[in-house]
């Protein structure tokens, strides 16, 4: 019998690896080239806005495709669906790794790697229901968001080293070896036979993946165009942005698909999604996810700026300072559920945005222009700790508000309000930290005594639109080939430095916010434990042979 137990823990054990590691691929190639864009750019003679389009469309297209990608999964087996994701996003990452330009990089990263990612992801929810017994799912889906998590984190590590000491198409072949590694070790994860065949809802596919990639396109391209009033050299439609446009027809779509979606359930047809399931409480784990992404990215979009361009420190320097941020994401993950199983899953997310708050808000108080980057560490820890603690939780509770044979579905939904939180976090916290530093700046300048005036004017008249984010010797740089004299020079470098600050507490700030809004909303998700007595969604339920 003791055999026979370590023989299944074994065989969880294998599971759980296999689907972090797919879950980690997936999520690695959203970060990982952000610090060799330039890199990228200059190897396949093209410019860095082609090789940012390549990231933008790869989290365009799983944002289009993931509820798509699960009811594939449905159809099709979850575990074959994870299988020819995995095939097909291991073809884009070799085509990726042997790009000769940019329009072969862009077939390869941003659209075969994200057809499979929409594929895999939605699977691996369904997977994990499928192999784990509901009490071992909050750790299960508390390990596989970790893992996801933390390839964020480390992308700039991993993307810095391979360009620094290789080539950055190391990274891509790498990723092939990892996905053969997992498609050997899948042969140990179980699926249920597919009963009746889901049909295909084709034409709520379309309006769904419209509107959701009209939306997210708007949302990324935000701070290029702006979001509003456009920027002097975008485009511009009947006077405003296209962004706001794009997130309009986007919407368009998105209230078609819903009429869509009601007309074919009310005619006892076959829809893309049940409409029951974003009107229980799986909406309150949707919505929590969102803006799980929404706080994360964004503080994976700030924190690098601020090590990397405001102390100067390297790629590989500024990964390892965001690493106590992983660490302690992956000890709440696995942690809570091992030590804390019986919590509530609505006082677990409430403590986890509680300590996120609390790490963005030291971060606020903390960095300063003479800070040193050991100022990160304590804010990093408690910020990781929380995100731990969300992902400890948000998977099991979304996947235990729905029957398990729509696991996949929900899978789909899930991904779709995690990318979409992603998307927005980066975007509000680039535009957000963008304008507060113009207006400080110049706002600066203009009162300065050691500015001339006609100096502070004719920067108000360039720079009113936006001033990039750059570092100390870059601005150096520019204020030398103007030929601004020393002390001027000297005057204009401290109030950018000082505006810097601003902008990055600025986008911190409006992170908080997120996780205070997040906070109210805690009340949607359950009391109760996934998978314990109380948990009405498994009363009578025998559990499952695996973990």
């Amino acid at each position: 019998m003791a055999a026979t137990t370590g023989e299944r823990a074994a065989a969880g054990g294998v599971v759980l690896l296999t689907l972090c590691a797919g879950q980690f691929l997936m999520a690695l190639d959203s970060s990982v080239m952000n610090v060799s864009i330039a890199t990228v750019a200059d190897d396949l003679d093209t410019s860095i806005t082609g090789i940012q389009s390549a990231i933008v469309l790869y989290t365009l297209v799983m944002a289009m495709l993931m509820v798509t990608g699960g009811k594939i999964g449905s159809m099709i087996g979850r575990k074959r669906a994870f299988l020819i994701g995995l095939a097909i996003y291991c073809t884009g990452s070799l085509t990726t790794a042997l790009a000769p330009n940019l329009p072969v990089l862009l077939l390869g990263w941003s659209v075969l790697e994200g057809i499979g990612a929409a594929l895999i992801m939605p699977a691996i929810v369904a997977l994990v229901a499928g192999n784990f017994a509901p009490q071992g799912r909050p750790r299960a889906y508390g390990l596989v968001g970790a893992a996801g998590a933390i390839a964020i984190a480390v992308g700039p590590l991993i993307g810095g080293l391979a360009t620094t000491y290789a080539s950055w198409r190391w990274v891509f072949a790498g990723e092939v070896l990892i996905g053969l590694g997992i498609f050997l070790f899948s042969r140990r994860v179980t699926d249920a036979p597919v009963g009746d065949r889901p049909h295909l809802d084709v034409l709520g596919s379309v309006l769904w993946a419209v509107g959701m990639g009209l939306i997210v396109l708007g949302v990324l391209k935000s701070g290029e165009w702006g979001w509003f009033v456009p920027s002097p050299d975008a485009p511009s439609v009947f006077g405003m942005s296209p962004v706001i446009w794009l997130i309009i027809a986007g919407l368009i779509s998105i209230r078609l698909f819903s009429t869509h979606l009601r007309r074919v359930t009310e005619a006892g047809k076959e829809p893309l999604f049940s409409p029951t399931l974003i009107e229980n409480k799986l909406n309150g784990g949707l919505l929590m996810f969102f803006f799980q992404f929404v706080v994360m990215m964004g503080v994976f979009f700030v924190m690098p700026l601020f090590l990397s361009v405001a102390l100067g420190l390297s790629a590989i320097d500024t990964g390892i300072k965001l690493t106590p941020l992983s660490v302690t994401m992956l000890l709440g993950a696995a942690g809570v559920p091992r030590f804390f199983p019986s919590a509530s899953p609505r006082r677990v997310v409430g403590i986890g945005f509680v300590a996120v708050l609390l790490g963005i808000v030291a971060l606020i108080g903390g960095i300063d222009v003479d800070a040193s980057a050991e100022v990160v560490t304590v804010p990093l820890l408690a910020i990781g700790l929380g995100l731990g603690a969300l992902a400890s939780q948000l998977g099991a509770v979304t996947v235990s508000a729905a029957p398990e044979e729509l696991a996949p579905e929900v899978g789909g939904l899930q991904n779709t309000a995690s990318q979409f939180g992603a998307s927005l976090g980066t975007a509000l916290a680039g535009s957000v930290l963008i304008g507060a530093l113009t207006a400080s700046f110049l706002s600066g300048i203009a009162a300065n005594p050691d500015v001339p005036p006609e100096v502070a004017d004719q920067a108000n008249i360039e720079l009113a639109s936006g001033i990039p984010f750059i570092s100390d010797a870059d601005l150096q740089a520019a204020l030398d080939e103007a030929g601004v004299d020393d002390p001027v020079s000297e005057a204009v470098a401290d109030d950018y430095a000082e505006a810097r600050l601003v902008g990055l507490r600025t986008a911190l700030s409006l992170l908080a916010v997120f996780a205070v809004i997040a906070l109210y909303f805690t009340r949607r998700i359950p009391k109760e434990p996934v998978g314990s007595s109380r948990d009405p969604a498994v009363e009578g339920r025998p559990a499952e042979p695996v973990g």
